[in-house]
């Protein structure tokens, strides 16, 4: 199953629009299913108007092409303005909510995302190359979009109505990946660039510095991990909370991976209380991804794929399927993998598991 392909031209607006319109049904589906997962996690109809229109607010005073963007997107989609904030806010309206509320897990076995990449040798076709496993809810719906910013084409995945895509590669030979974090200090009342909005900062920009800068920009609302390759300049990690960035390097030939723990967190002094519920997930991937693409040097596309595609462990396994015993609203799996080539331009991926297709190609 490939995603749409938007490729999107003019104004901020206008690129909304045309967002808007053309993923019409996804957003609204987008938009139904976030505000299920909301709810289920202990915010309140209440609550989700109020952290809406606060950031809408930040959205406003951060960045006005990004709101512009927005607005464009609920006009062409038929959506109010609040729900496209719902989406773009959704990471920091979820994660904060977990460390509020506590997580809402089954088993405690929930997974988010596996990322790995590097440089000088690693990979059998030479250069930069990044990559993971994006695990989260079913049901959400997604899209590749493209656009310019200056001289710079920026290709990238986001969800349906998002105007920040997550996962991507620019022609300046920047690419990005994500994992989620969580620590007991965040709080969606910081008022700091929010998440999709460092990430759309990060792949619009033409330098290993100024991705970096981006991602660890001071006192983030919630925790999140941002995992940075270079063409020219290799990979790096970067681990950030509201109490401050540590940034961790590539060295020698082994490919780094992060997943959904901080890999130091007394670097920071962070206190990661969602993983108190058993949530062992997130260190078994991180382990597990390790020993795999430590198997083979330099590391071929076959075996990085089969690596994506493995499944020891069974609901924690890098390759995840939903368990369908668990609620409705708590079923995860990995919705995207994806094979970042920053030399060649190239963003490799699968929509659903890996193991259930092969990838597809989509090239600068």
């Amino acid at each position: 199953m490939t995603l749409p392909l938007l490729h999107l031209q003019g104004s901020p607006y206008r690129q909304g629009v045309q967002h808007g319109e053309q993923l019409r049904d996804a957003i609204a589906s987008n938009v139904a299913v976030y505000r299920s997962r909301m709810l289920a996690s202990g915010l309140s109809e209440a609550d989700l108007a109020e952290r809406s229109q606060r950031y809408l607010g930040l959205f406003t005073r951060e960045d006005a092409s990004y709101r512009a963007t927005m607005d464009g997107i609920a006009e062409g989609s038929g959506q109010h303005l609040l729900d496209i904030t719902l989406l773009n806010a959704r990471y920091e309206l979820l994660y904060s909510a977990w460390s509020e509320f506590g997580r809402p897990t089954a088993e405690g076995v929930r997974s988010e995302c596996t990322s790995f990449g590097g440089s000088g040798g690693v990979f059998a076709s030479g250069g930069t190359q990044i990559g993971q496993n994006w695990d989260w809810f079913t049901g959400v719906e997604g899209a590749l979009l493209q656009w310019r910013h200056g001289e710079t084409t920026v290709l990238g995945f986001t969800e349906a109505g998002v105007a920040g895509a997550k996962i991507g590669i620019n022609s300046a030979g920047i690419g990005l990946c994500v994992n989620g974090l969580g620590a007991s200090v965040d709080d969606w009342k910081i008022d700091s660039a929010p998440f999709h909005l460092r990430t759309r900062r990060i792949l619009e920009s033409g330098s290993m510095a100024e991705a970096v800068g981006h991602a660890a920009a001071p006192r983030p609302a919630c925790s999140a991990n941002f995992f940075v390759g270079s063409a020219a300049e290799g990979v790096a990690t970067v681990e950030t909370s509201p109490l401050g960035s540590r940034v961790i390097y590539q060295t020698g030939d082994a490919p780094l991976v992060h997943a959904n723990h901080f890999r130091a967190p007394e670097a920071l002094g962070v206190y990661e209380s969602w993983l108190e519920t058993g949530r062992v997930s997130t260190y078994h991937r991180c382990e597990r991804m390790e020993a795999l693409l430590d198997e083979e040097a330099p590391l071929s596309a076959e075996r990085l794929h089969a690596a994506m595609r493995d499944h020891e462990g069974g609901p924690i396994a890098v390759c995840r399927h939903p368990v369908e015993t668990d609620p409705v609203d708590l079923r995860t799996h990995t919705a995207l993998a994806a094979h970042l080539e920053l030399d060649a331009k190239r963003f490799s991926y699968t929509w659903g598991p890996p193991c259930e297709s092969e990838f597809t190609t989509v090239a600068l």
